[in-house]
């Protein structure tokens, strides 16, 4: 099928069924808004599955579609241009799947794989940490192996935290210290534990929009079976490092739909209150709008390049985090002041994105990366 016969495929497809019972799911859900609708958003996911439409990318020995990557990325860009409210299965599609399909053994693939790809089974990424935020290679988080039983398994000990979704995941991806002693990238392993279980405790934190998407998760005697290891013993960094590089994949194309959805929709605010006529204005609406064909251009030439990955991620957390400051200076003192008890789009928008250039790997983290990894610079000086 050609580039141009997929798209009409599925934008048709999307057209009649985004009707009757999920006709009003368009637009709902994201990040900042995962609360929006959350079983019923589930339940399209559902009704994606068994349409053939989850996981299209995936190879077809795995249940995907195969799709290369131009296709990938029209999946994605019609998807968010028809409106089609966020998917919940993001961590188990687009994360943990590629990488069991990548690293994982014989056995993992097909007990997980099938449930991702059913939407019957949702995770959630356990990385970071109170004391270990984007710099992972400082997780404090334990698992010692337990043989003492019939079957061998890993207890874990920790705390992890801003785990988005943790609190609707049957499975979370941990990743955790195994050998004692062990410092920075060596002695991690990448484990898939059970969040059903005595010794998980989920707590949600509130964040500035009011919602709880993110939580805080503590592991106090939890467990997983031995054999739940994504990669070797003690190879976690370099499973967790491959996991991020197809976080960074074809969806981000679908994500700058959404952002050049709220670019078009600012121009019109600023339109219809005046405030295009400030000549100051209009030009950062200019360069919002250059910034985003330029963010597309790069994100076209480097996808699937694990050395641009984490310059893909600063660009576009930058230019959200900017879009959020440009929308509050074009609704001038309004947007200082909340309709009733709740935000506005464009005040959710500011509040929100400030998380942007946080979450994913803080900016900061990201220049490192360019800096050591890419361009082979000096490291930074650590204590």
């Amino acid at each position: 099928m050609t580039l141009t016969e997929f798209r009409a495929t599925v934008r048709e497809w999307l057209a009649d069924n985004l009707s009757g019972e999920f006709a009003g799911l368009r637009g709902l859900g994201g990040p900042g808004r995962e609360h929006e609708a959350f079983d019923e958003r589930l339940a399209w996911d559902r009704h994606l599955a068994a349409a053939g439409w989850t996981c299209p990318g995936w190879p077809v020995e795995h249940g995907g579609q195969g799709l290369d990557l131009d296709h990938r990325v029209a999946f994605h860009e019609e998807y968010a241009a028809s409106g089609a409210p966020a998917r919940v299965n993001h961590f188990g599609e687009e994360l943990l799947g590629p990488t069991l399909i990548a690293l994982g053994t014989p056995e993992q693939q097909a007990r997980f794989l099938p449930r991702i790809k059913a939407v019957e089974e949702l995770w959630c990424q356990g990385y970071s940490e109170p004391g270990a935020g984007s710099d992972l290679a400082s997780v404090s988080t334990t698992a010692t192996l337990d043989d003492s039983g019939d079957a061998a398994q890993w207890v874990l000990s920790g705390q992890k935290v801003w785990t988005s979704l943790a609190h609707v995941a049957q499975w979370c991806f941990v990743l955790a210290r195994t050998e004692p002693g062990s410092r920075r990238h060596a002695g991690l392993s990448y484990l898939l534990v059970p969040m059903d279980q005595p010794g998980v405790e989920v707590r949600p934190i509130v964040q500035l929009t009011g919602g709880s998407e993110f939580n805080e998760v503590f592991f106090d005697g939890a467990r997983t079976a031995r054999d739940l290891v994504v990669g070797e013993v003690g190879g976690g960094w370099a499973t967790a490092m491959r996991t991020l590089e197809f976080e960074r994949g074809a969806a981000t194309l679908g994500q700058q739909v959404g952002f050049r959805r709220e670019l078009d929709a600012l121009v019109e605010l600023a339109r219809s209150t005046g405030a295009l006529e400030d000549p100051l204005l209009r030009e950062r609406l200019a360069r919002a709008r250059l910034g985003l064909e330029v963010m597309r251009a790069h994100a076209l030439r480097t996808i699937g390049s694990a050395r641009d990955a984490s310059v893909t991620k600063l660009v576009w957390a930058t230019w959200h985090r900017s879009l959020g400051e440009l929308a509050m200076a074009v609704r001038g003192a309004a947007g200082l002041v909340a309709p009733g008890d709740s935000l506005d789009e464009w005040q959710r928008l500011y509040l929100f994105s400030r998380a942007d250039t946080i979450y994913g790997g803080s900016n900061e983290i990201q220049r490192n990366i360019i800096a050591e990894r890419v361009l082979g610079l000096p490291r930074e000086a650590r204590p």
